[in-house]
């Protein structure tokens, strides 16, 4: 496709003119967020900041004045984010998760899980962090979420599992980044099945999306694999053995905590009998449950059954 001016070289602009000009032609253009932005102001101001050599993180100077070249720069940045709709973490490269920087590519999903809050707030004190000395991070994808685990608790091991060989070598980059070899291990593994630790935290951001939701999905997500989405009928596939075989991983007082997104409803309907605590969350986000090992137990008989009816 040929590229797209959204801005005009040869005009006087300066950068917060740039962010309005780019949010009204990915307004136009419909574009759909849900990769680290949420709109269309915040995924504008992103791309430019990147195009221009800013941090994202840090507010800029709106009033800068833009040379043509810096405005050429921009242009090429936001008319493939138009044209190719791919999402902007995977155009720059990057993208950040509970304050920490991650090399972002389509080798596992753009990290966004509001599990960031839960890992920078002390685990919502569900659990006394200076108890816990082994961590599991259950589909890890890139390793922001186990990579974010051992940042705020240096004195834990922390173990990441992923089925994709793609995901987790994406994930041995950004551990070796953070210079965290010596504590976050990685675990080529389907679910369980290669891991051998127990833990006093199992957290995981599994696939959980539904066949509904996915058939719905902007075109956006069609640039992630698939395998880190989709999660059958009603998106509790991989979830459902999570319930079933994490007591076993499972320290005595140890704690699992998943996020299932919009499949919440479901896995509630699929299990009424159980407890599940569903995190509350200031900066956005929710479908993430937490059970107890004592409750897994508790509850083993429902959870089985549940298993059992869904094969």
């Amino acid at each position: 496709m040929p590229e797209i001016s959204v801005l005009q070289p040869g005009s006087p602009l300066d950068v917060g003119g740039a962010i309005n000009i780019a949010a009204a032609a990915f307004d136009q253009h419909s574009l759909v967020y849900g990769h680290g932005t949420d709109d269309a102001v915040s995924e504008a101001s992103w791309l430019i900041m990147y195009a221009l050599g800013l941090s994202p993180v840090t507010a800029p100077d709106y009033q800068q004045a833009l040379t043509d070249s810096e405005i050429l720069r921009c242009n090429a940045i936001l008319s493939r984010r138009i044209n190719e709709r791919i999402p902007a973490a995977y155009i720059t490269g990057t993208a950040w998760f509970a304050g920490l920087s991650f090399k972002s590519d389509d080798r596992a999903l753009v990290p966004r899980s509001p599990l960031a809050e839960f890992i920078l707030h002390d685990f919502f004190e569900l659990i006394e962090v200076e108890s816990v000395a082994s961590i599991l991070d259950l589909c890890t994808g890139g390793g922001c979420i186990g990579i974010a685990c051992a940042v705020q608790v240096p004195h834990a091991a922390v173990d990441a599992s992923d089925l994709s060989l793609d995901a987790l070598n994406l994930a041995a980059e950004n551990v070796a980044s953070h210079k965290l070899q010596q504590r976050v291990n990685l675990v080529h593994s389907s679910l369980f099945e290669n891991v051998s630790g127990s833990y006093d935290l199992i957290i995981s951001n599994p696939p959980y999306v539904d066949a509904n939701d996915i058939q719905q999905m902007g075109e956006e997500f069609e640039h992630e694999p698939l395998m880190g989405l989709a999660a059958g009928h009603d998106g509790l596939d991989l979830v459902r053995q999570m319930l079933a075989d994490a007591a076993r991983f499972l320290n005595a007082r140890g704690l699992l905590v998943v996020e299932v997104g919009n499949s919440a409803q479901a896995l509630e309907e699929a299990y009424p009998d159980v407890p599940f605590l569903w995190l509350q969350f200031q900066n956005g986000g929710s479908g993430v449950f937490a059970l107890t090992r004592e409750e897994l137990v508790e509850y083993a008989v429902q959870i089985e059954a549940g298993l059992k009816t869904s094969l």
